[in-house]
């Protein structure tokens, strides 16, 4: 009979001893819940994100389960206030997270072999626009209005969006570069990669931001340290030269090629830029 009571106290206890960090036991471990930022659609973003947590399962010897959030803001609740133990967040959702709810930085994103991204400011070849001074009274493209980076590149650069003659927000990046070539826009901000494609076949560069880090996967405050490390190594193992490492690297991104070690000061560059735009 004390032996069923002891058995009884124990399955008793365990719920609130795994607890701690607010998972379920499963498999081999306990469950992680991945979320992220909404990029696209619910079902795009789970086909995006799916390889990457069957990788994160069998590497892990846990399950790790998607919890998607409806929008950014969602997004940073969940892993600030430990609804979810991970999630893949934007620099700028990224230092939103930490601000509320101190979460960890496990490793960023790497593009094309790169670790970081810039920023670019563009024109047409044969516009008379050459400086960033020259925007004074110019209509001018941004993508999302929720990219508060973009506008505080524009702002560092020594553009006040109030002197610009008219703004606008067209979404993606590729809109922005034919909104430009169109005419329809004296100017807009590119990405490094879209801005490159597009210079020298109608575009011409003006202005490049600093060095920015990018795109990272946190962890929430209470993610236990070790488990948080053996994450960052399970990112790391990933290899782009690896075809089925590459399938999951590139569902996430298709310009993705891995993942690399980072730190929280690496975000400072952003947070100085973004500093303007606290809400």
């Amino acid at each position: 009979m004390r032996t069923w009571t002891k058995l009884l106290t124990a399955l008793i206890a365990l719920p609130a001893a795994l607890g701690g960090w607010g998972v379920h036991a499963q498999g081999h471990g306990a469950e992680i819940r991945f979320g992220s930022v909404a990029m696209d659609i619910p079902a795009e973003m789970h086909r995006r994100l799916s390889p990457l947590t069957k990788y994160l399962s069998a590497a892990l010897q846990r399950p790790v389960t998607l919890k998607l959030s409806p929008n950014m803001p969602a997004a940073i609740k969940d892993v600030s206030t430990n609804q979810v133990e991970l999630a893949y967040l934007t620099p700028v959702a990224y230092l939103k997270a930490k601000s509320q709810g101190d979460v960890q930085v496990v490793v960023k994103t790497v593009t094309d072999h790169q670790a970081s991204f810039q920023l670019m400011l563009v024109t047409k070849d044969d516009s008379d626009i050459r400086t960033v001074a020259d925007l004074t009274g110019k209509r001018f493209a941004f993508g999302d209005k929720a990219a508060i980076l973009q506008r505080a590149v524009v702002v560092g650069a020594g553009m006040p969006l109030e002197k610009l003659g008219e703004y606008k927000f067209i979404g993606h990046y590729d809109n922005i570069a034919r909104g430009v070539m169109n005419g329809d826009f004296d100017a807009g901000i590119l990405k490094d990669t879209t801005a490159f494609k597009w210079n020298g076949q109608g575009l011409r560069i003006i202005h490049e931001s600093p060095a920015l880090p990018p795109y990272n996967i946190a962890a929430s405050k209470d993610t236990p340290e070790a488990l948080v490390e053996e994450i960052r190594l399970a990112f790391l193992a990933l290899d782009v030269r690896n075809p089925e490492h590459a399938l999951v690297i590139q569902a996430l991104d298709k310009h993705y090629t891995g993942f690399a070690r980072t730190s929280d000061q690496e975000y400072d560059v952003i947070r100085t830029l973004v500093a303007p735009f606290k809400e």
